[in-house]
C-alpha cells in the first residue's frame, strides 16, 4: 500500500474528510470521528479483526516498521503527516485500537494561527523574534493541543542557511528548509537487538554540525543530553514536553533529569535548566475544543534553589458566547521585560510595544 493513503478501506472517506481530525478504529464495530472538538461515533464498521490488522500492517511496512506480540504498540507518520498509532490485543483488551490524527491542511501560516485565535499578533511577532534570535524553547503541552503544527509553522522562520537536525519517534515535522536531516528511532528487532532511541540519536545529531536543534518528544533520559547540548553553545535548540502548565513542565524536566541516572543533587538540576531553556511556550485545548497558546513564560533564573517564572503572555478567558466558544485573547502580562529583550531589540528583531495591552 502507498503512503499517499488511496486504500484505507472503510475509513477512506474519513481520511478524505477534512473536517475530520482524528479517526479513532476502537476494534472491528466502533469506530469514531472527532470534528470541530466533538467526538462521534460512525456507523462505519470492518468485518473483522483480521481486516484491522491487515490495514495497519500495510501502513507499516510501507514505513519500515512492525506491530506484532513482541512490539505491541508503535506509531508512525505517513507522507503527508497523518500520525497513526496503533495498540493491539492483550495490551488492547477489546480488539486492534488504531487512532490516525491528521495533519491540518487548512492552518499552514502564522497569519492561519492568528486568524483561528490561537496567538495574537504581539505574541506570534515575540515567537518570530525568538526562533530568528535563537533563544533555546521548549514547547508544551497535552496531547492533541496542536503544539507540533505550531512549531512546523515557526519553523519556517529558521535562518534559509541553517543546518536544521529533527529527532522524533515518527516523523511528523516537514520543514522546508533545504539543510534539514530528519531522524527516526528504530524498533528493536524481534531478536531484542537493533533498537535506536531518542537519546541515542540526539548525541549522534550533536556530530552533524547542526546549527538548530529540533526533538520531537522530550520524556526521558535524553532531557540531559539536550539540556547540556544547550549549554555548551547549541542555541536555538527546541524540545516539545508533555504538561499542563509551565510550572508542571519544570517539574517534568526536573524528573526527567534525575531518571536519567546523572549525579546531581536537585538544586544543581534546578540550575541546569534555569541556564539553558529560556522559552517555554504552552498550548492548551480548551472546553470548546479550540486550540491556544495560553502562556508564553520566560525562564528566568534562580531564587533561593527555585526555578523564576516570569510570565510574559496569558490567555485571559472573558466569558462564552451564544455559540458556546470562550471568548477570551493571549494578553501581555510581564512582569518584568525578558532577560533576552536587549538582544532582540539590538538586533531589530523587536521593540517594547509587543508586551503593551492594546
Amino acid at each position: 500500500m502507498s503512503e499517499n493513503m488511496n486504500n484505507l478501506g472503510p475509513i477512506q472517506k474519513l481520511i478524505d474528510d477534512p473536517t475530520i481530525s482524528e479517526i479513532m478504529i476502537n476494534g472491528s464495530k466502533r469506530v469514531f470521528v472527532e470534528k470541530h472538538g466533538k467526538k462521534i461515533l460512525t456507523d462505519i464498521t470492518f468485518a473483522n479483526e483480521q481486516e484491522i490488522a491487515a490495514l495497519v500492517e500495510g501502513i507499516f511496512a510501507c514505513r519500515g516498521k512492525r506491530v506484532d506480540k513482541d512490539m505491541p504498540y508503535a506509531d508512525v507518520c505517513l507522507e503527508d503527516g497523518t500520525r497513526v498509532n496503533v495498540i493491539i490485543p492483550p495490551l488492547s483488551r477489546f480488539g486492534v485500537s488504531v487512532t490516525f490524527r491528521k495533519f491540518s491542511k487548512e492552518i499552514n501560516t502564522l497569519e492561519d494561527l492568528i486568524r483561528v485565535g490561537t496567538l495574537t499578533r504581539k505574541a506570534a511577532d515575540l515567537l518570530v523574534a525568538s526562533i530568528k534570535g535563537k533563544i533555546n524553547i521548549i514547547f508544551s503541552g497535552g496531547t492533541s493541543v496542536g503544539k507540533t503544527t505550531t512549531l512546523q509553522i515557526l519553523s519556517n522562520y529558521f535562518a534559509p542557511e541553517e543546518r536544521v537536525v529533527t529527532i522524533e519517534d515518527a516523523a511528523e515535522l516537514r520543514l522546508v528548509q533545504e539543510n534539514v536531516v530528519s531522524l527516526e528511532t528504530l524498533t528493536a528487532a524481534r531478536e531484542g537487538g537493533g533498537g535506536i532511541a531518542i537519546r541515542d540519536l540526539l548525541r549522534n545529531a550533536l556530530r552533524m554540525a547542526p546549527d538548530r536543534l529540533v526533538i520531537g518528544e522530550v520524556r526521558g533520559e535524553e532531557t540531559i543530553d539536550l539540556l547540556q547540548a544547550m549549554a555548551t553553545g547549541h542555541s536555538g535548540a527546541i524540545g516539545i514536553v508533555h504538561g499542563n502548565s509551565p510550572k508542571d513542565v519544570l517539574a517534568r524536566l526536573e524528573t526527567m533529569v534525575l531518571m536519567s541516572g546523572v549525579l546531581l543533587p536537585l538544586p544543581e538540576v534546578r540550575k541546569l535548566i534555569a541556564s539553558t531553556v529560556n522559552l517555554i511556550v504552552h498550548q492548551e485545548r480548551l472546553q470548546d475544543g479550540s486550540r491556544k497558546v495560553t502562556y508564553i513564560t520566560e525562564v528566568r533564573g534562580i531564587e533561593r534553589d527555585e526555578i523564576i517564572l516570569n510570565h510574559l503572555f496569558k490567555f485571559q478567558a472573558a466569558g462564552i458566547d451564544k455559540d458556546g466558544k470562550i471568548t477570551g485573547a493571549l494578553k501581555p502580562a510581564i512582569k518584568y521585560y525578558p532577560l533576552f529583550f536587549h538582544r532582540f531589540q539590538e538586533a531589530g528583531l523587536l521593540t517594547n510595544n509587543v508586551f503593551e495591552n492594546d
